[in-house]
């Protein structure tokens, strides 16, 4: 049986890329792993998501396997108008979140039980054209047997 993270992962992407406002404003730049250049630096064009950590926790109950699982999802923007300001990171942090919010995603051997928004913060890059949108999601994952 597959591990529950990734099943999740795997689904949450895919929701990402179908969404149509997700599309608007990041194209399919949705990674897994971001293409670098040789120097370690992004090497695909502002704006894009990118998957960040991800925690597991075992939340077994009665005779009920379960897990909580928290996927973060990167957003980061760069560039002139409301890209330098952070207005484009909030914007696709706000479709981030209604694509995947109470989403009902199917898992390959899995049961999503729910899918919470957690947290939405925007950091200070080093770089000061940049702006770096975090996101958390909650899952509760049934793991069916």
């Amino acid at each position: 049986m597959a591990d529950a993270s990734f099943e999740l992962i795997g689904a949450m992407m895919a929701a990402l890329r179908a969404n149509a406002a997700v599309a608007a404003l990041v194209g399919t730049r949705i990674y897994d792993r971001v293409p670098e250049r040789q120097d370690g630096t992004p090497n695909v064009p502002y704006p894009y998501i990118s998957l960040g950590p991800d925690t597991m926790i075992p939340d077994d109950f009665d005779c009920i396997e379960t897990e909580e699982v928290t996927i973060q999802w990167d957003i980061w923007t760069s560039g002139d108008g409301e890209a330098y300001g952070g207005v484009q990171c909030r914007k696709i942090c706000g479709a981030v979140k209604k694509a995947l919010h109470g989403a009902e995603l199917n898992l390959p051997t899995h049961g999503l039980v729910s899918l919470q928004f957690e947290l939405r913060r925007i950091l200070d890059d080093p770089n000061p054209a940049i702006s770096h949108g975090v996101m958390q999601f909650t899952a509760q994952i049934d793991l069916l047997e």
